[in-house]
């Protein structure tokens, strides 16, 4: 049986052509990208151990050996923090011995202040789960008529998943789509994660799993969005880790004039006061 570590290493190396590493192309083969013989040997160690950390057999590299495949892959600085975050959880090190439950939901009085100071602007707070915890008003306003906070629990990631309309509403939803898979890897809890994915797979299906387990780091650009009035929106995004409440507060920003104009029209239409759910 593999294991995340294992599964992200074999996908990046079969994402990899030899030559953009100046490596002499062997001709056809089974299975696109490099070969573990030549990345065992960029790394400085055995393709015997490589074989078996892919396949889930060694479940505890050192620091090194970590540091060395992701030199010897060429990850870039977000690609690194998720390969030895993998590290840690093969090796059992954020693991508990607890029953997995859901995430606790409770937003500090601070940060629902902080919340209200920043009306009439467009923000949120969530946690890797998705799980939308509070908002603001205008958060609301821009997400009204989709669907996504019909639920008493709204969860983003069940949304995009789940309702058709996300679809339609995230104008690259493929994109959204691999940062809320991407996002279950890193919290709130090892734990919690496990609980989230075991509920949603048998429901999101395909398109879910498959992201999962593909350890693709996401590029996270502007979002935009098909406002079910017609209106276009594009935001750009700035996240705020609450590391010990293991949230994010994200804010959002009109990328232009005409997403800026189009929220305040969606801003001036009757909705309910800033929301902790």
């Amino acid at each position: 049986m593999g294991t995340p570590l294992g599964d992200f290493i074999r996908a990046k190396r079969d994402s990899i052509q030899p030559q953009s590493l100046g490596l002499p192309d062997h001709g056809r083969r089974r299975s696109p990208g490099l070969r573990r013989s030549d990345l065992a040997a960029r790394a400085g160690i055995s393709v015997e151990y490589l074989t078996r950390m892919e396949q889930g057999r060694d479940r505890n590299p050192s620091v090194a050996v970590v540091n060395a495949l992701a030199d010897a892959l060429s990850l870039d600085p977000s690609e690194r923090n998720h390969l030895r975050y993998l590290a840690k959880i093969t090796g059992g090190e954020c693991s508990a011995h607890t029953q997995p439950a859901p995430p606790p939901r409770d937003v500090r009085p601070s940060i629902l202040e902080t919340l209200r100071l920043l009306e009439p602007g467009i923000a949120m707070v969530t946690n890797r789960l998705g799980d939308v915890l509070a908002y603001t008003r205008a958060y609301e306003s821009v997400t009204s008529g989709t669907g996504l906070l019909d639920a008493d629990t709204p969860n983003l990631t069940r949304y995009v998943f789940t309702d058709p309309r996300a679809r339609t509403f995230f104008a690259d939803w493929d994109d959204v789509a691999d940062e809320q898979a991407f996002d279950l890897w890193l919290g709130p809890s090892v734990e919690n994660s496990e609980w989230f994915t075991t509920e949603l797979a048998p429901i999101a299906g395909p398109d879910f799993t498959r992201r999962l387990n593909r350890h693709v780091v996401p590029r996270r650009g502007a979002l935009r969005l098909n406002h079910p009035s017609g209106c276009e929106l594009q935001l750009l995004r700035e996240t705020l880790d609450l590391s010990s409440d293991a949230q994010q507060l994200v804010v959002f920003l009109p990328a232009d004039e005409r997403t800026a104009q189009a929220v305040d029209q969606l801003r001036r239409r009757p909705h309910g006061r800033l929301r902790a759910i």
